[in-house]
């Protein structure tokens, strides 16, 4: 079996087409048709030997990634840092952690990436710093500190036999109350995630300020915007009302709450446009990116701006990827709110990241595992949409969850064990080649475990494999950037009633046309796609050697094959 690709240029006008057409996009910013790769540092490459991945291995690995085509990295946290949470309890926002490197090794980084046309994006977290953080320790150390109040602190309340308690029923994202005792001025302090990460107070302009000063540091420097960290628990009610009870448990076995009064709160939309004009200052196509789990396209269209589209260029529409259920009839659904409910802004897909069990796992049967993760690489890379992967994602890599709690790194884990066993999983060593240690370390004690498989799933060895998911990847990734109909093309969704295949034109301004059909079921579906003005199609990709001939659009999909045919 072969993996087929190519690239066409002279697709038949198309007037019209018998499906619903969605916006195609209309300027050429960079973000607007990218892909970005995000790299977790500590698991990418290590260059000194210590175990830990470092900003000198994102270096040497740029080549691998402007031949797989990326269009920029996004970078998780490298600044100064306890690492408590590895990096997202960040005690200098101007600096880099010497696990990482030096300001001088970011310089050079940004420099060779920009060498080979692409950018790079760093995380940005927002929400909170760490208690080791110099604003904290100074918040922290007395009532009438100046920076008191960049932090958000209360005298709680006190119990029958006086000892203080929490002000109300707030849970930490990451267990327990969110509320920290301090003895040191005998008042709590907030934090939605870990005690070592305490929440700034946003509604102090002096806070804004400060942190929008960071922002432009990194500007100055040459990066391409920033991933937004846990931007919906930016603002808290101050009025501190207990939420209400779900009459569930969290999975840290605390009593889950609403979080209607630490979440998604309105003031967060001023302060995305004000970032925003800070972005937009610099005249060069700078993006903000932001981590938005979001119930609903109407939340998510809120995070653009709506029509005005002034807050985020790219807010993770999460709806897509991280359902875990691979379903035509959801796909097709979330596709066509993206394209027609957000008011033409550009959509950006994900379907792993650094938090959640890897696709591979969560999409994947046991069976057909390698055909069902081709599929997701069609959805993101042919849709009308920016695409975002996760290290190791176009190698197949999988969730290699620590079997005792004693190798747990991540405080989740370490927390929540056995019911949370954190997520380590998702972050091991990138797999390069089947020497020790997969080519990530010369160190034989990485920080997280190579997962075993690495002596098959690695780099080298897809690559010199056509029918490899890498080259399944680069071929997608190519086909986007060299077809006009993928590149800026509008959407038709075709063959709308059928629960299990997804079928869909994209549709260049000049009408040429692409289809894409893909089998979501573990069962062969004989299709017919009604295109009008088409007299044959011509295969461009296709996972399955059967149907690399097809010329018609009546045709037998095998279980779960995926097949994009230019038009004729």
């Amino acid at each position: 079996m072969r993996t087929i690709y190519a690239v066409v240029f002279s697709l038949l006008f198309a007037p019209s087409l018998c499906a619903q057409h969605y916006p195609a996009g209309n300027d050429s910013a960079w973000w607007k048709h990218a892909v970005i790769y995000e790299v977790y540092p500590r698991s990418f490459q290590d260059s000194n030997g210590d175990g830990i991945g470092d900003l000198n291995g994102i270096t040497q690995r740029l080549d691998y990634l402007q031949t797989l085509g990326i269009d920029a990295i996004w970078i998780t946290p490298m600044f100064p840092s306890p690492q408590v949470d590895f990096g997202y309890d960040i005690s200098n926002y101007k600096g880099v952690d010497p696990q990482y490197g030096t300001l001088a090794d970011m310089d050079r980084l940004i420099g060779e990436a920009r060498k080979r046309n692409i950018r790079v994006v760093l995380d940005f977290v927002m929400n909170h710093t760490s208690d080791q953080h110099p604003w904290f320790k100074e918040s922290a150390s007395s009532l009438n500190n100046p920076k008191r109040d960049w932090y958000i602190w209360n005298a709680g309340k006190r119990a029958a036999d006086g000892k203080p308690i929490p002000p109300n029923n707030w849970i930490s994202l990451f267990g327990g109350s969110t509320w920290q005792y301090s003895p040191q001025t005998s008042q709590f302090y907030y934090h939605a995630f870990t005690k070592q990460q305490p929440d700034l107070n946003w509604r102090n302009p002096a806070v804004e300020k400060e942190m929008f000063d960071s922002l432009r540091f990194w500007l100055d420097r040459g990066v391409a915007g920033f991933r937004l960290d846990a931007v919906p628990q930016l603002f808290e009610s101050t009025e501190l009302h207990d939420e209400p009870l779900t009459g569930e448990e969290t999975r840290f076995g605390d009593k889950a709450t609403t979080h209607v009064y630490t979440s998604f709160l309105p003031e967060v939309h001023d302060t995305m446009r004000r970032m925003r004009q800070v972005v937009d200052s610099y005249h060069d196509e700078r993006v903000l990116i932001g981590e938005t789990h979001l119930p609903d396209v109407v939340e998510l269209d809120r995070w653009y701006g709506g029509a005005k589209k002034d807050e985020l260029q790219l807010p993770m529409d999460m709806l897509v990827g991280f359902s875990g259920k691979l379903d035509a009839t959801r796909f097709r659904k979330y596709l066509f709110e993206a394209d027609t409910q957000i008011h033409g802004s550009q959509p950006l897909y994900v379907f792993d990241n650094h938090d959640r069990p890897r696709s591979w796992n969560r999409y994947g049967d046991g069976v057909h595992d390698l055909a069902i993760a081709k599929i997701l690489a069609a959805v993101l890379l042919t849709t009308r949409a920016t695409a975002m992967m996760y290290y190791g994602e176009e190698l197949g890599m999988i969730t290699d969850t620590p079997k005792r709690k004693e190798d747990v790194r991540d405080p989740n884990g370490i927390d929540g064990w056995p019911k949370d066993k954190g997520r380590d999983g998702e972050r091991t060593p990138m797999q390069w080649d089947s020497s020790a240690q997969a080519g990530f370390s010369e160190n034989s004690k990485t920080w997280l475990p190579v997962t075993a498989n690495y002596s098959s799933v690695n780099v080298k060895t897809e690559m010199s494999d056509p029918d490899s998911l890498l080259n399944f990847y680069k071929g997608l990734i190519a086909l986007r950037r060299s077809n006009a109909a993928l590149r800026e093309g509008r959407t038709a969704m075709l063959d709308e009633t059928n629960a299990n295949v997804l079928s869909y034109l994209r549709v260049s301004p000049n009408g040429k046309r692409v289809v894409v059909s893909l089998n979501m079921s573990s069962e062969p579906q004989r299709i017919h796609l009604a295109i009008s003005q088409a007299s044959s199609a011509r295969t461009l990709m296709t996972s399955e050697p059967s149907l690399v001939s097809v010329n018609s659009f009546t045709l037998t999909l095998p279980p779960y094959a995926s097949w994009i045919a230019e038009i004729r």
